[in-house]
């Protein structure tokens, strides 16, 4: 096996409790207290806060091979993004050794790398100089960057007027084409739509065949599987695992079934950009299932409460949710409207909604609920990934098929057996014969 072209050895993050409640909250964090809330009590007995301290990495080691690409997984404050900044050199750490074989590109959280008030092309030059390259490298990589990211229109426009995708795009993008031997990526798949996520990772592929080397962080398991060589799972700020792609994802999503609250408080969520001071906040949701149980069984009602607040009169408010699956694939959305016209709020207080889906037709697994609420003018509020919940199936026949792939959906089908010599018990309706 060749050398390894990075070396984590014994590597610990050390954060006082004041600043990790003040720190940057990217993308899907959001939801680190709801799903992680029954593991830091664990976490809190194997690394016991001193003084006001708290460990975000402790003990961690692995090494990574020249052109190999690293997943790293793991549930939201595990440790992932504050690895990818140290390999990055935008923290140092608190204890370890970290022995790194090459340039570095990295892509974080968006808002990482580019300044705000210089332009797309002031900023490929300001990266390009950052890794150490010629003007001359960059400008033979230059058009390449910029016909990738989509922005040719914008590329003299200062990029704090982009969009978050315009921005990301063009991150990615310039992370990417400077070829450095190592490239770090963060939650890249969060922003944008499906096919520049597919180009992301078409990318990433061409980087580990010339030979680069990638590691990725992402909540998108299919993305990781497609991608990956291997995979890495952090869990309380430890490396639990490291092998077999398949394997980990496994456990990963296996730990995240357990201990998931039905019911969460939200009103402090990180909300998008464009949702400010508004006058409607949903504070938390609940998620039910057949008469009000715990347990949400596929095929079986499924109920979400939504408590909110306004804080004056509203006319024609329309709420809503969807569900994704881990992937990030949204295989449903529901509005209010489906039942009633937009609401009228008559005066300020804080009220309940409720939707129900009458037969939930989701295959078991994992998923997550993302809420919202708008007006005609405009959206009041939108929580991504606010609660994560499991369904579970009811079907004493499911383990005939668990080898085999269940669709997203479990529609209900009838079936006849109108041959003599086979013989099936009738367990409902069957066709007429």
């Amino acid at each position: 096996m060749s050398q390894a072209i990075i070396k984590v050895a014994d590597l610990g993050k050390r954060y006082s409790i004041k600043s990790i409640d003040q720190r940057y909250r990217t993308l899907r964090e959001a939801i680190s207290k709801v799903c992680a809330f029954p593991r830091r009590k664990r976490a809190s007995i194997a690394f016991p806060k001193e003084n006001g301290i708290v460990w975000a990495l402790r003990e961690v080691g692995l090494e990574v091979q020249p052109g190999e690409v690293l997943g790293i997984i793991g549930r939201n404050g595990a440790g992932k993004s504050t690895l990818l900044k140290i390999l990055s050199r935008i923290t140092e750490p608190t204890t370890g050794r970290i022995d790194i074989g090459g340039r570095v590109g990295s892509l974080l959280e968006v808002g990482t790398g580019f300044h705000p008030e210089l332009s797309g092309r002031e900023n490929i030059y300001l990266n390009g100089s950052i890794l150490g390259m010629r003007k001359a490298e960059i400008d033979r990589k230059f058009d390449a960057m910029v016909a990738f990211a989509e922005v040719e229109k914008f590329i003299d426009t200062p990029v704090k007027h982009y969009s978050s995708g315009m921005y990301v795009r063009l991150a990615f993008s310039v992370a990417a084409h400077l070829e450095p031997e190592i490239l770090l990526v963060d939650e890249v798949l969060a922003v944008g739509d499906a096919a520049f996520q597919k180009k992301c990772l078409g990318k990433m592929g061409d980087v580990s065949k010339e030979g680069r080397t990638v590691l990725f962080v992402s909540h998108n398991m299919q993305a990781i599987r497609s991608l990956c060589h291997r995979c890495c799972l952090l869990e309380a700020g430890q490396l639990v695992f490291s092998g077999n792609v398949i394997d980990g994802i496994n456990r990963y999503l296996s730990d995240v079934g357990q201990d998931l609250p039905e019911q969460v408080d939200i009103s402090a969520f990180r909300r998008p950009n464009q949702i400010v001071d508004s006058p409607l906040q949903i504070l938390s949701i609940r998620i039910k299932g057949e008469n009000g149980q715990a347990l949400i069984k596929s095929g079986y009602p499924l109920e979400i409460e939504m408590t909110f607040r306004c804080v004056e009169p509203l006319d024609e408010v329309v709420f809503g949710f969807s569900i994704h699956t881990m992937d990030n694939i949204r295989v449903l959305e529901c509005r209010s409207t489906d039942t009633y016209a937009p609401i009228h709020v008559s005066a300020a207080g804080e009220y309940l909604m409720r939707g129900r889906i009458p037969q939930n037709l989701l295959s078991p697994g994992l998923y997550a609920l993302a809420v919202g609420a708008r007006s005609a003018s405009k959206g009041l509020d939108y929580v991504p990934d606010a609660l994560l919940f499991e369904i579970h199936s009811v079907e004493q026949y499911e383990s005939l098929w668990l080898e085999a792939p269940s669709g997203l959906v479990r529609l209900p089908s009838e079936w006849a057996v109108p041959c003599d010599g086979v013989i099936g018990q009738k367990r409902g309706s069957a066709w007429s014969q």
